[in-house]
C-alpha cells in the first residue's frame, strides 16, 4: 500500500489553494458533511457530495433502553462516535434522565469530536485516546487503570453502530472486563444513490474520492455490486482518513495515495491538499 504520509503537528498557513481546480468526491453521510466541505473548500477544491452511508435510527431500541434503565451497573460507557453520543441521548433523554446520570461512571470517547459532543452536553470525559482505532483505545483504558490487573471486572458498556469491529470489546473480555455492546444507530447505503451518476461522475471530473470509514468503502462496492472498485475509481486518486479504511480500500482491489497521521477531517482535507501542491 503506498501513502503519503505527512507531519501536520505544524500546519502550514491555509492561504495557498493547492486544490484550485480539483475536484474532490466525499462520501461521508450528508449530516456530518459540512466541515469537510468546508475544509476542502478552504483549500480551494470544487467538492461533490456522494454520501455512501447513511445513518439511521433503530427499528428497536429495547436493548439501549434496557442497558439506560440500568447505568448503576457500569463502570465504563465508551463512546466510539458522535453518532454514538447522539442516539444515545437522544434514549437517555426520551427515559426520562440526563448527563447527571452518567456522573458515577468513567467515560471514555473516542476522537477529539466525540469528546467535544460530550462536553457540549456536559458530560465528564476521562479518557481520550491519542490513537482512535480500537487497539489504541484498549492500550489507553488499559494504562488508566493500572494495568491489565485493573480491567478485571470491570462492567462496560459501548453504544455503538449495529455492525462494528469486534476488536475492542474482545480485547476487554479477554482481560477480564464484561462488555454489553449495544446497538444505538445503524448505517445503511442512501436509497437515493443512482449507479448511473456516480460512474459517470467518477469517470469525468473526479480527481480525488476520500473514504471516512470502512462502511463508506463497501457501501460503494455495493452500489457498483463488486468486490474489486479499481475499474470504477480509475484514475481517481484514493484517500482514507486512518488505517482501517486503508486497509478495506485495499481489499477491494484500491491503492490508496493519501492517508494523514492524524484520524481527523482538518487533517485528511490538509493531505489532499498537501498531495496535489506536490505535483
Amino acid at each position: 500500500m503506498n501513502k503519503r504520509f505527512v507531519n501536520h503537528t505544524h500546519p502550514k498557513p491555509t492561504t495557498r489553494r493547492p486544490l484550485v481546480g480539483r475536484t474532490v468526491v466525499i462520501t461521508r453521510a450528508q449530516s456530518q458533511a459540512e466541515e469537510f466541505i468546508a475544509e476542502l473548500e478552504r483549500y480551494g477544491a470544487d467538492v461533490v457530495l456522494c454520501p455512501t452511508i447513511e445513518i439511521q435510527g433503530l427499528e428497536s431500541y429495547e436493548r439501549l433502553d434496557e442497558a439506560i434503565e440500568h447505568l448503576y451497573g457500569y463502570d465504563w460507557l465508551i463512546f466510539t462516535s458522535v453518532n454514538g453520543v447522539d442516539y444515545f441521548f437522544q434514549r437517555l433523554t426520551a427515559r426520562g434522565r440526563g448527563a447527571s446520570d452518567l456522573d458515577e461512571l468513567k467515560v471514555c470517547a473516542i476522537g477529539e469530536a466525540t469528546a467535544v459532543k460530550l462536553r457540549d452536553l456536559h458530560v465528564h470525559v476521562d479518557v481520550i485516546p491519542e490513537e482512535f482505532k480500537a487497539e489504541g483505545v484498549f492500550s489507553a483504558l488499559e494504562r488508566f487503570v493500572a494495568g491489565a490487573e485493573g480491567m478485571k471486572g470491570l462492567n462496560v458498556l459501548i453504544p455503538r453502530a449495529s455492525v462494528a469491529r469486534d476488536y475492542l470489546p474482545k480485547a476487554l473480555e479477554q482481560a477480564g472486563a464484561r462488555v454489553d455492546v449495544v446497538p444505538a444507530y445503524r448505517t445503511a447505503l442512501p436509497a437515493d444513490l443512482d449507479r448511473g451518476r456516480v460512474a459517470a461522475m467518477l469517470s469525468g471530473s473526479a480527481d480525488c474520492i476520500a473514504f471516512t470509514s470502512s462502511s463508506t468503502v463497501r457501501n460503494l462496492a455495493r452500489l457498483f455490486d463488486t468486490h474489486d472498485l479499481s475499474g470504477a475509481l480509475a484514475g481517481v486518486v484514493i484517500a482514507c482518513i486512518g488505517d482501517i479504511t486503508a486497509t478495506t480500500a485495499v481489499e477491494y482491489g484500491l491503492r490508496v495515495e493519501i492517508q494523514p497521521q492524524q484520524f481527523t477531517i482538518p487533517s485528511l482535507a490538509r493531505a489532499i491538499a498537501e498531495y496535489f501542491s506536490s505535483e
